[in-house]
């Protein structure tokens, strides 16, 4: 099975310019044959948490129509998608979640990131269960950026049968996590790792794109390369 983890720079506070940069992002990895997209943390409207918690309509349910465009690429190209926005709750606060696009451009998964970090904690809520999903028979793990220094995530994934962890984040250049956690998650648990970060100025700071996937060694299959809009692909024996 070939995946994908794509990097660019958000428009700040822009869902349906975003939504439309996903789409061709989608119809690009598919071409090449990539059956799985996952897309950095915040990827509908940039690492803007301030904007966010303020401006509601930037808030996405799950059957926003917003996403027409992400659910036809989906369906049309027979890919899924892994987008990961500020998502509506039964609360007064949004989470920070992936919603998981399916082939035929239905929901097959949504996972609210479990651990916030910095000022997300006064601004977002909070998940409480593991993000899973299968495709064509292989399990999938989600986990959201400082979801992964925790390394009981994967561990539950391996445990639960996952044979991929797909991580949306964004990452800033000073951080360490490309070297002393994405490979080391993979390779402690025998999973193959996709990490999607993102490139550009944000709140979190000026971020240095990286994107890639790891195989269950550990060792890097993918990488998108640094500060430039593209794509890791890899094809994963599975």
């Amino acid at each position: 099975m070939k995946t994908a983890a794509a990097q660019f720079a958000p428009a700040p506070g822009d869902v349906e310019a975003n939504v439309h940069l996903v789409s061709r992002l989608i119809r690009t990895a598919s071409g090449e044959g990539a059956r799985v997209v996952v897309f950095p943390e915040l990827a509908l409207t940039g690492y803007e948490l301030r904007l966010i918690a303020k401006d509601p309509s930037l808030w996405v349910a799950e059957d926003d129509p917003r996403l027409g465009p992400v659910r036809d690429a989906c369906r049309e190209r027979g890919t899924a998608a892994v987008v990961n926005c500020a998502a509506r709750t039964d609360g007064e606060r949004p989470a920070i979640t992936s919603l998981v696009i399916g082939p035929g451009g239905e929901l097959l998964a949504r996972y609210d990131k479990r651990h916030l970090h910095g000022d997300e904690l006064d601004l977002f809520t909070a998940g409480g269960t593991d993000g899973r999903f299968t495709l064509d028979g292989v399990r999938f793990a989600l986990a959201t950026c400082y979801d992964n220094r925790f390394p009981e995530l994967a561990e539950r994934a391996r445990t639960d049968n996952c044979q991929v962890y797909l991580a949306s984040s964004v990452l800033d250049a000073e951080n360490d996590s490309f070297e002393t956690v994405y490979p080391v998650r993979a390779r402690d648990n025998g999973l193959y790792v996709l990490l999607s970060n993102v490139v550009g100025h944000n709140e979190a700071g000026d971020c240095r794109g990286g994107s890639a996937i790891w195989g269950p060694d550990g060792a890097v299959l993918a990488d998108a390369g640094a500060a430039a809009p593209g794509l890791a692909i890899a094809d994963l024996s599975l």
